[in-house]
């Protein structure tokens, strides 16, 4: 039996905080998805117009799911009359999530708008690291939590910014329809990882890229494309057309690493989704390029420490 999904849909809302969630979900062919708005039609980041939308329900069927996409600029769009009537909407809804007859889901600055309807007051709670702030702000009663993918807390799930929203979508299908299913569909979208809500927002796939020489993106894609591999500095830095001493001290200056600890960190990075996708300690680390368990603990130890 599919399952309702409800999608808030408000001008200015970002494109695939919508679109990411509903396409990921739609993959899964277990959920029905249905778009809702104050408005008859809007228009989002993209110039794309979203028609035909659906009346604000005076109450949708047990088990559902409903979803609040973020903004381009929360300040101004959700004070705004269409804003303020899915803000009134939302208040109504209160008894329905606190009694988990309905889950709300809130993608990246989505959670300003629920909180702002008092949904998330007492409920732990992220969103957009340039919006926590104001989050913390203006909703002080809610428990809001830095640098995290999403946060479930009860029956209110909470993303962080964009992309984000797809990792989201995939966890809602591994908890009603198992992580196969959420699997099959992270391979059809060619999600190539599927976050976990306790990783960070600057994971290390994302944290040592915000640099814009050529020769060092080069090498993180060659070891980003395959992490499990034995690389070796030389292999990387053929690959890459640079040479391996060249490439070491490019990688101290720009990114105050090693290229041996960037690929580790990218080890320990698949290991933990293999562990969040059920694998063993020993088996996960194998499957990450570690010789062992014991060597995969090691290294746990080490960027602990440090």
């Amino acid at each position: 039996m599919q399952r309702d999904v409800f999608f808030v849909t408000l001008p200015g809302a970002l494109a695939l905080d919508l679109t990411g969630p509903a396409e990921t979900l739609r993959l899964s062919g277990q959920f029905r998805l249905h778009y809702i708005s104050p408005l008859q039609e809007v228009e989002l980041t993209t110039g794309l117009v979203v028609s035909r939308l659906k009346p604000l329900p005076d109450d949708m069927p047990d088990g559902s799911i409903l979803v609040v996409p973020g903004v381009s600029n929360s300040q101004t769009q959700f004070d705004t009359p269409p804003a303020q009537a899915v803000r009134n909407w939302l208040k109504t809804q209160k008894t329905a999530i606190e009694g988990a007859r309905l889950q709300l889901v809130c993608i990246c600055s989505g959670s300003l708008l629920a909180g702002m309807a008092g949904l998330l007051d007492g409920y732990q709670c992220t969103s957009h690291h340039e919006v926590i702030p104001r989050l913390r702000q203006q909703v002080p009663a809610a428990l809001v939590k830095d640098n995290r993918i999403f946060v479930e807390d009860r029956s209110i799930l909470t993303s962080a910014g964009i992309t984000a929203g797809i990792d989201l979508a995939l966890y809602l299908i591994t908890r009603h329809h198992g992580p196969q299913a959420a699997l099959d569909v992270a391979r059809e979208m060619v999600v190539y990882f599927r976050r976990g809500g306790e990783d960070p927002q600057l994971s290390p796939w994302l944290q040592h890229r915000n640099h814009l020489h050529p020769a060092i993106h080069r090498a993180q894609n060659v070891i980003s494309a395959d992490p499990e591999s034995a690389w070796q500095v030389e292999d990387i830095a053929a690959k890459a057309h640079i040479s391996s001493r060249h490439l070491t001290r490019l990688f101290r200056q720009y990114l105050g690493i090693s290229v041996r600890d960037y690929h580790e960190q990218l080890r320990i990075a698949v290991a933990r989704q293999r562990m969040q996708q059920g694998f063993g300690l020993e088996k996960a680390a194998l499957a990450a390029g570690f010789s062992s368990g014991r060597q995969l603990r090691r290294a746990l130890q080490r960027w602990q420490q440090s």
